[in-house]
């Protein structure tokens, strides 16, 4: 008969009821008294390294209910990969997103990182910034013991992974008592470095033991990590469709086909007043080109503390608490043109054949270096008290409490206390071309008024800066009780877990931009404060060395950087109230910006039943079960008060906002509840053959900062785009009703091969596509085509002149009409008419589907030593853009093929392990900076190989070498089409040298 794995000892019961109520630890993993683990470390050889962390996530797979994949730890204090996300992404069906050549969040089964609930022991952590998503890079993986990653729905975890449940598991003192250690210390070299050190350190010590008889124990771990590095990249900020441009035909190429009378062939679809989609003609121009350079340095601290205490034979109680600081500090420069006025600044232009510009030249707006530097920090603390009583043989329960908070602060810089964005430049310059009809990045070229292509140290003046400071903070308060009954009832029911659970979860956030010297250059350049010995010439020749630049080469060849303080200082001295009045240099403060807020409460409750059966010679597992939830948002939402928009000359419009800082507040609500069954089939159709069945629902709750209440406008409404956002607090969870099918293949040790089929059908799909609204408010005029912008346009063009923006602003100015203060252009409400704003905000929409195939084998060659492993996932849906629609869309960012391969060798004290991970080119997201049409942002495919070498001089000590991204894989991201550049970005290999010190392992 096969074995029950519902037949457990008292005591058992009483360290596996830790591990419900959500709490997602295997089995294997649970705690022993002292007695039982006297017998344990009898019974059990541990098996470390490679193939002992293969052989434990295999074992797990194959006896979880439902579609279970995990990670285990090769040895204490060593996980096979530093960063969590990293290791992540050898699972099937994962892949990763990465941030400064990292893995930062996790795609599951092409479901991006907001539709992935993270976990921590079972525990809902706080999320970073207004999401719910959980930032790998910010947590060590050393004193994780585990990775486990839920595909399918299961009633007794909380709710919100649509695509998966990942549970970070970390190590517990009484689960391998006795003493046990391990230190690690390591040199990383980053080949991107220029401006930091090129060999900064990394060490991580975890500590583990048991007292009184092994009924107490410690396990405490920490870590610190730096690393200093370079990127550099190129980006374009959006593409802006069907632009008014005033250009001669003869200064036209257009590579659009044509139909037999020579007119464009409408390509592309957009909606009509009613919303049904006609065909029309799209171009597409360049907002601006600009090229940066960021000095990084990083630094992460972790460090957890976890007491056990077998209070009784029958009852243990758990504390632990975990924190996590990462500070990331940027010292950028960054040089570019801006496009973005179009109108009678174009003079020239060629498309392609999808309408895509592969150069425009144009007139006005300005050249500019920009100096920036930000500090930013996100700290997290958590901190956990667990209860686990063995009631009887057949009866145990379970209590868990926990508090987790974030925060986050770009503002962390000692001497500004904010992120600083220092621009200067000039706007004397003839004209300016942007270039990209060959190559992988494109370039400009200026022509200067001083008939040159370059700016003289000496020509470089004030243009404004940006300060911003945008703090924030998320909490997440858990309670959950839960319990399991082993009935001994016949009819093939073996157990019955059940369990409720409370979740208080708030996000704040506050803080936004203040303009210093806004109007720029209309009120003089002042280049005269700033001392040629300022400024340091940069020659670019080597810049983005991993692209092409095509024929035109880096373009321009140099750039200039300068002292971000010195500049600052400089301003500040010279542009003071006496010389610009209210528009004087200031940093300013933050404290009269609103503070937004979200607060949302959950109640669930949950019962979940496994059943055992014999049909026909096979064995057959049931797990069905059911779970409830109801929750409610309160957003108490403070809007701020625009009084007027003013154009400050060139690209510049600005929106003034009440100065007394006054707010609209409200407060907004919205509730829900679901029902989510699940059930799970597993079959044990040969000793070495499982088949599984899955079908449930989970479900995704909406991002938090989509649901705050308040008004938003743009404090920057450039010419297409004047828009604004609106929270929605009653959006409903995306549901999805998910089915898996899969067939397994366990034929040797640690070997398998497995294959799956998944289908998700999510309803309450929530998307901008219904709910983009164009609308005025009372009072917001625009001098944009107002009577006076009119007839300075036909006053300049009577006199045969181009009508550049800037053109434009003089006559104005000249005449003198509604001017304020430094020469502002005031709305004038008896002749503007009312600024069209578009406005924002989510809906619930319609439904969608995903379906998709998971395929994987894991060998090992015998005794060999040498083992692979590969697995391929294949995603397909009706949830991806059409490029050749230009409006908003329901789409799923990150929906893509994805494929990793292992191969390794580990004997002999040896451990060499080459990696390789691919992912196919997928949609990162939609929406461009002042676009209303939610255009798209691809990722081009990646493929990044590591690989690491370890060897065990003694069975103590072990040294290692880790090289990452041996290839120098290059990020590449574009719009509608390749040629639609957006942005590209290079980091460089690491490398990494260092040893390792265990005992107890």
């Amino acid at each position: 008969m096969k074995p029950t794995l519902f037949n457990k000892s008292q005591v058992a019961i009483a360290v596996s009821v830790v591990l419900t109520t959500g709490l997602l630890i295997p089995l294997q993993a649970q705690e022993t008294t002292s007695e039982q683990a006297q017998e344990a470390k009898v019974e059990i050889i541990q098996v470390k390294g490679i193939r002992g962390s293969l052989a434990r996530s295999m074992d797990v797979k194959r006896e979880a209910s439902g579609v279970v994949d995990a990670i285990s730890a090769e040895e204490m204090g060593k996980f096979p990969d530093t960063n969590l996300a990293e290791s992540l992404q050898r699972i099937t069906g994962v892949s990763v997103s990465r941030a400064n050549g990292e893995g930062s969040q996790i795609t599951v089964r092409g479901f991006g990182p907001e539709f992935n609930l993270i976990t921590l022991n079972g525990r809902q952590m706080a999320g970073t910034g207004f999401s719910r998503s959980f930032n790998f890079e910010n947590l060590s993986s050393e004193g994780v013991s585990a990775l486990e990653v839920y595909k399918t729905a299961r009633a007794d975890v909380p709710t919100g992974g649509l695509g998966a449940t990942v549970n970070i598991v970390t190590a517990k003192p009484l689960q391998n008592p006795g003493e046990r250690y391990s230190f690690m210390a390591k040199g990383l070299h980053d080949s991107s470095n220029k401006a930091g050190d090129d060999v900064t350190p990394e060490f991580a010590g975890i500590y583990s033991n048991t007292f009184m008889d092994e009924r107490f124990g410690v396990t405490a771990n920490f870590s610190f990590h730096r690393r200093d590095f370079q990127r550099q990249s190129a980006n374009v900020r959006s593409w802006q469709l069907n632009p008014s441009l005033s250009v001669d035909e003869s200064d036209i190429v257009d590579g659009r086909p044509v139909d037999a009378n020579g007119a464009v062939i409408p390509r592309f679809w957009a909606p009509d007043a009613n919303g049904d989609l006609q065909p029309v003609t799209a171009a597409f121009f360049p907002q601006e080109i600009s090229f940066a350079r960021d000095d990084i340095q990083r630094e992460r601290t972790n460090g957890q503390v976890t007491f056990q205490f077998a209070a009784t034979d029958n009852v243990i109680l758990t504390l632990d608490h975990t924190i996590s600081n990462a500070v990331t500090g940027n010292n950028s420069l960054s040089w570019g043109v801006w496009n973005g006025s179009f109108g009678g600044n174009a003079n020239a232009y060629e498309l392609d054949e999808n309408g895509t510009a592969i150069y425009y030249n144009s007139s006005g707006d300005d050249g500019s270096f920009t100096g920036f530097r930000e500090t930013g920090e996100v700290d997290s603390k958590a901190t956990g008290f667990n209860v686990a009583w063995a009631f009887s043989d057949a009866l145990s329960f379970n209590f868990d409490a926990h508090t987790s908070k974030t925060t986050t602060d770009n503002g962390m810089d000692k001497g500004l206390g904010a992120q600083a964005r220092v621009i200067l430049g000039s706007a004397a310059l003839s004209s300016k071309e942007y270039l990209f009809r060959d190559g992988d990045v494109p370039g400009y070229s200026i022509k200067w008024q001083n008939g040159s292509n370059e700016l003289s140290p000496n020509e470089i003046g004030s243009n404004f800066s940006i300060f911003t400071r945008t703090p924030g903070e998320s909490e997440v308060t858990q309670y959950q009780f839960g319990g399991e009954w082993l009935p001994e009832l016949g009819y093939g029911l073996v157990g019955v877990s059940f369990g409720a659970a409370y979740t208080e979860q708030s996000l704040s956030g506050s803080g936004g931009s203040n303009n210093a010297n806004a109007p720029g250059f209309n009120n003089g350049t002042f280049a005269e404060i700033f001392p040629d010995s300022m400024f340091t010439r940069v020659d670019l020749s080597n810049f983005l060395d991993e692209f092409s630049f095509g024929s035109a080469g880096v373009s321009p060849g140099y750039a200039y950087t300068f002292n971000i303080d010195e500049a600052i200082t400089r301003q500040l001295a010279a542009l003071t109230e006496d010389v610009l009045g209210s528009d004087a240099y200031e940093i300013g403060t933050f404290d009269s910006f609103p503070v937004n807020r979200i607060e949302e409460e959950t109640v669930s409750l949950y019962v979940s039943t496994a059943w055992e059966f014999e049909v026909k010679g096979y064995y057959v597992d049931v797990n069905l079960g059911l779970r409830y939830e109801e929750t409610d948002i309160v957003s108490p939402a403070k809007s701020r008060v625009p009084e007027y928009v003013y154009w400050a000359g060139g690209s510049e419009w600005l929106t003034q906002f009440a100065s007394g800082g006054e707010f609209v507040e409200v407060d907004f609500t919205g509730n829900y509840d679901l029902l989510l069954p699940m059930l799970d089939l597993k079959v044990d159709i040969t000793d070495d053959w499982v088949g599984r069945f899955s079908a449930g629902k989970t479900i995704t709750r909406p991002n938090l900062g989509q649901m705050l209440g308040n008004l938003s406008l743009t404090p920057s409404p450039k010419i297409g785009s004047r828009s604004g956002s609106r929270g929605n607090p009653n959006l409903k969870p995306f549901q999805s009703t998910n089915l898996d099918i899969s067939l397994e293949y366990y034929y040797a040790e640690a070997s398998y091969a497995a294959i799956g089929l998944f289908w998700k059908d999510v309803d309450d799909w929530i998307d901008n596509s219904n709910s983009l609204v164009t609308t005025t408010f009372e009072g917001l005029h625009d001098v944009y085509q107002g009577q006076r912008w009119n007839n300075a346009v036909a006053a300049i063009e009577a006199r045969g002149e181009q009508a550049t923006d800037g053109a434009i602003y003089n006559e104005i100015v000249a005449n003198g009409v509604g001017l304020g203060e430094n020469n502002r252009v005031l709305p004038d409400p008896n002749t503007d008419p009312l600024i069209v704003w578009t406005i924002n905000s989510p809906e619930n929409a319609g439904a969608r589907r995903v379906n998709g195939l998971e395929f994987a084998v894991q060998h090992l060659f015998g005794d060999s030593g040498f083992g692979t492993g590969i697995n391929a996932t294949l995603v397909d849906g009706d949830v991806e853009y059409d490029n050749f629609v230009l409006m908003n869309q329901a789409v799923l960012p990150g929906l893509s093929n994805s494929a990793n391969w292992q191969l390794f060798y580990e004997k002999h004290g040896w451990s060499i392990k080459l990696t390789a991970a691919w992912r196919d080119e997928y949609l990162a997201g939609t929406g461009q900076p002042d676009t209303t049409d939610s255009p798209p942002n691809y990722a081009e495919e990646f493929l990044q190989w590591d690989l690491s070498v370890n060897y065990s001089i003694n069975d103590n000590l072990t040294v290692f070498f880790e090289g990452i991204n041996l290839t120098n894989e290059t990020e590449r991201n574009f719009g509608r089409f390749e040629r639609q550049f957006l942005s590209a970005a290079q980091y460089g290999p690491r490398y990494a040298i260092g040893v390792r010190y265990a005992m107890g392992n």
